[in-house]
Parts: C-alpha cells; sequence; structure tokens
C-alpha cells in the first residue's frame, strides 16, 4: 500500500502544471459564489493570471527531460513536445484574461464576470491534455473540454444578439466536427483493438493494411475533416468568421491562438504517431496522409487571403487571415518530420509562438478601435495616427509580422517554413506560400491606408486602456524581438525537440 501511494505521489508532480489549473478554477468559481456582489470580480482575473503563471513555472521546471515519462499505462506522456506547447497555450491564455480586465461592464452581467475569466483555466487544461495525450480516449477528452468551454465563453455576452448567434453556430458545427473526430477514433480501434497511439502504429505497420485499406482512408479522412474544423482550416472554416465576429475580443483572441494550436498538437500527435510509416508500396499511405495535408494547406492559404480581400470587418477579416494562416502551419507537418527535415517541428513552433503574439496584439487594437468607434469595422482605424500615433505605430509592427516583412517573427516563421518546404522538394507548396503571401499584403496593409491616409480629424478619440494597450505593446515588441533573434529561439526548440524520442520513445 505504501509503495501504491509513493507511485501515487511522484506522479502527481509530473501532472503539477494540470492540478495547478484545476486547484484554482474550483477555488476561484467557490469565491465568486461566495464573495458578495460588490465585490470587484476583476481580483478574480487577476489570480487567474497568477495561476497560469504558476502552471507555466511548473511547465518550464520540466522540459529538458532525458526520457519521457509515462502515465495511466502511457496513455498520458510528459515529454518535451507537450511541454513546448504547454508554455504556448499558458503564454496564449494569459493575454486574452489580461485583455478582458479592460472588457466594458455592459459586455457582461455582474453575475458572469467572474466566470468569464475562471472559464479560461480548465479551457487550456483542455488544450494541455490534448498536447499530452498518447491515447485516443485521452486526446478526445482534452479537446473536448477545451471545446465545450470555449462554447460557453463564445455565449457569455448574453446581451448582445451576435453573441448568442455565433455561440449556437458553434455548438452546432463543433458538435460535428467532434463527432467526425470520434468516428474516424473507432475505426482504428475497431481494426486495431487497442487506443493506445503508439500501439496503434504497431499494429498498422506490422500486421497488414490489405484487409481493411479501403476503411483506413475512411478512418483518415473524418479524421480530418473533425481536426480541419478545429484548425479551421478551409474548406472547414465557415464557422470562424460568425463565431469570431460574435465573441468577446479577448475570447475570439483565444481561439485564434490556443484553440487551433491545440489542434496542431492533436493533429501532429496523432497522425505522426499513429499513421506513421504506414503503408507499402501498394497500399502508400502514409504518402496519401501527408500529400492530403498538403492539398488541406494549400486551400487555407488560398481560401482565406483571397476571401480576406473584401472583408471590411476587423473580426471577420482576423478569421480569415486566421484560415490562410492554418494553411502556412500545416506545410511543416506536411512536409513531414525525418531524418532529411528534421526541424520541421522547430518551424511550426516558431511561427506559432509569432502568431500568438500577431493575434493578441491585432485583437487588442480591434477592441480598443471598436470601444471608441462603437463598430468593428476596418473603418473605424481611419486617422490613427493623428488620433493615437503610439497606438497606430504598434498597430503597423503587428501588421508588418502578418503581412512577412522584414524584421519581424512573422517574416522568419514564414522563411523557415517556406525553406523546409523546398527542402522537401515540396517545391509546388512553397509557390502556393509565395504567391498568397503576396496577396496578403493588401489587405493586411488595409490597416495602413486606414491609419496614415485616411482623414480622422472628425472621429472620435481613442481612449487609453491600459491592460488592452499592454496588450499590444508586448506583441508588438515581441514581434520584433523574435525577428532579430530568430536563430536562437529555432536553435533552442530544435535542441529540446527530438523527434524519436518525443513522439516513439
Amino acid at each position: 500500500m505504501e509503495t501504491l501511494q509513493r507511485i501515487a505521489a511522484a506522479d502527481l508532480v509530473w501532472l503539477a502544471p494540470e492540478l495547478a489549473l484545476v486547484i484554482a478554477a474550483v477555488v476561484l468559481s467557490l469565491l465568486d459564489i461566495l464573495l458578495p456582489r460588490s465585490f470587484n470580480r476583476k481580483t478574480i482575473g487577476w489570480l487567474t493570471i497568477a495561476a497560469l503563471a504558476v502552471s507555466a513555472v511548473f511547465t518550464a521546471q520540466q522540459l529538458g527531460l532525458e526520457q519521457p515519462v509515462s502515465l495511466l499505462d502511457d496513455s498520458y506522456r510528459v515529454d518535451d513536445f507537450a511541454l513546448i506547447l504547454k508554455l504556448l497555450f499558458l503564454a496564449g491564455s494569459a493575454p486574452a484574461v489580461l485583455m478582458s480586465l479592460g472588457m466594458k461592464k455592459e459586455d457582461l452581467s455582474a453575475d458572469d464576470i467572474g466566470e468569464y475569466y475562471y472559464f479560461y483555466l480548465p479551457a487550456t487544461v483542455g488544450a494541455m491534455v490534448t498536447a499530452s495525450s498518447a491515447d485516443l480516449i485521452m486526446l478526445y477528452v482534452g479537446l473536448e473540454l477545451l471545446s465545450i468551454t470555449t462554447y460557453i465563453m463564445v455565449g457569455m455576452r448574453k446581451k448582445i444578439y451576435i453573441s448568442t448567434e455565433a455561440a449556437f453556430k458553434y455548438v452546432v458545427m463543433g458538435g460535428v466536427s467532434s463527432a467526425f473526430i470520434l468516428y474516424g477514433m473507432s475505426f482504428l480501434y475497431g481494426f486495431t483493438g487497442t487506443t493506445n497511439l503508439a500501439r496503434i502504429n504497431m499494429m498498422l505497420r506490422f500486421t497488414g493494411i490489405e484487409n481493411f485499406d479501403a476503411l483506413l482512408y475512411v478512418s483518415f479522412f473524418l479524421l480530418v475533416t473533425g481536426i480541419g474544423f478545429k484548425i479551421a482550416a478551409a474548406p472547414f472554416h465557415a464557422w470562424a468568421p460568425d463565431v469570431y465576429q460574435g465573441a468577446a475580443a479577448p475570447v475570439a483572441a483565444y481561439l485564434a491562438v490556443v484553440s487551433k494550436a491545440a489542434g496542431f498538437a492533436l493533429l501532429f500527435r496523432l497522425f505522426y504517431t499513429a499513421f506513421f510509416q504506414v503503408g507499402t508500396e501498394e497500399h502508400p499511405f502514409h504518402d496519401d496522409v501527408f500529400l492530403t495535408l498538403a492539398v488541406l494547406a494549400a486551400a487555407a492559404m488560398i481560401v482565406g487571403n483571397t476571401m480576406a480581400l473584401r472583408q471590411q470587418n476587423v473580426k471577420r477579416l482576423l478569421a480569415l487571415s486566421g484560415v490562410a494562416n492554418a494553411g502556412y502551419l500545416l506545410v511543416p507537418i506536411a512536409a513531414q518530420v525525418d531524418l532529411f527535415h528534421v526541424n520541421g517541428f522547430a518551424e511550426l513552433m516558431y511561427y506559432l509562438i509569432a502568431y500568438l503574439f500577431m493575434n493578441m496584439g491585432a485583437f487588442a487594437a480591434a477592441a480598443l478601435i471598436a470601444r471608441a468607434e462603437g463598430h468593428g469595422e476596418l473603418s473605424g482605424f481611419a486617422g490613427l495616427y493623428h488620433r493615437a500615433p503610439w497606438t497606430a505605430f504598434a498597430v503597423v509592427l503587428i501588421v508588418l509580422s502578418f503581412a512577412g516583412i522584414p524584421v519581424t517573427g512573422g517574416f522568419f516563421g514564414k522563411v523557415y517554413i517556406l525553406l523546409g518546404a523546398v527542402q522537401m522538394k515540396m517545391f509546388w507548396l512553397a509557390l502556393v506560400m509565395i504567391v498568397t503571401s503576396a496577396i496578403s499584403f493588401y489587405y493586411y496593409f488595409g490597416f495602413v491606408r486606414q491609419m496614415f491616409m485616411r482623414p480622422g480629424i472628425e472621429r472620435p478619440p481613442v481612449k487609453a486602456d491600459p491592460w488592452l494597450g499592454a496588450v499590444l505593446w508586448i506583441s508588438a515588441a515581441a514581434g520584433v524581438v523574435m525577428g532579430f533573434i530568430p536563430g536562437l529561439i529555432l536553435e533552442w526548440l530544435d535542441g529540446l525537440f527530438r523527434f524519436g524520442i518525443d513522439i516513439f520513445g
């Protein structure tokens, strides 16, 4: 009995980042219930940020493991792949909560403000569980915890009609996508008799797929459809503009960064572990998997960028930008991580980090302008250089990173991904990336045209908000800093992630 207790205690140490958030969510929910209504609920927001910081400290302490730690019969793994992603999730959640501190009181009723803050905690736990899962059941549980929590967060602005509409669409489409994922997973379990990803790979590779080749493709395409929704990649992206527009700016930013990154964590873990090197010359399933991802990447880049050209609503434009960026992020996965392309994960993570700062800054700017103008249209940025020059300068830095202009994090992120695709001789995909990136200049620099080339003398003043301003400037500065030290960041990521150990070790 004592041995079992020691093992359980040791396991809890590795689960400290997730447990810190779970405990904080429970405590904050009780505080919200017990404290009088007169109590300032922004304190709960600050405590939420503190809980995220504590979890980040626990996560950072675990980085650099010599060998992955397997828990629950190898269904939950603590490895550097998961730990890097967990830090990204936590880094994306904190500015979203900080932005929330600047929300107007009329956006939420007094009864909802407290839970709005601490709902970020279970959502982030779901993302973290997804990153560490090495089992189909655990993957699905983590993904659904994230999804269900964000469904609620999108619809919490009960007084605003488009938020209710967006939440309804999100719930319906999210439920359908989850059903696709679950149905695809059920085929994998039926083929192999196991839900463990490594064992699924072993069974598919060494027992032969000739007898169920067609059904394996059915399973794969069901999973691609469901995950394509989660990462908002075309043609599964139609929900994103409506949901982003209806959600509060911090929630939309969270969906654009943390929820999307969790989808990529699921995609990377599932496809590289379960489907890696599955098939034969007669049944080239492995090659077909990554060819499909390449086609999906191209479709997302083309559709996202072309649909954004005529978009005038800022949140909808950022949603379509997110569709295009989902395509860019799919490229290093489609290019495959192998002996000839070992830094595909580092390329993915570098651009994800840059994408985090780009989106947080953009949504903070959108919230500032919407508050001043009373609407969320691009025309609200008119004359911003004259109305709030420092805010305009920060937005320019964000736009430069989005467009991939030197020297910014977005530029080097796209360059690394492009070079990886060329290294793997995927020239057609690299060409699509170059052309669509050039197309994106038009709508990204629409912000610059409005700020510097449209009159703003008669426009309402942009009142500074300390929390939105802080997120905007931190994001803008971080994007520039990433552009000056790209090699150091990529080297650090390469040094931590080891494909053979973190995925198959």
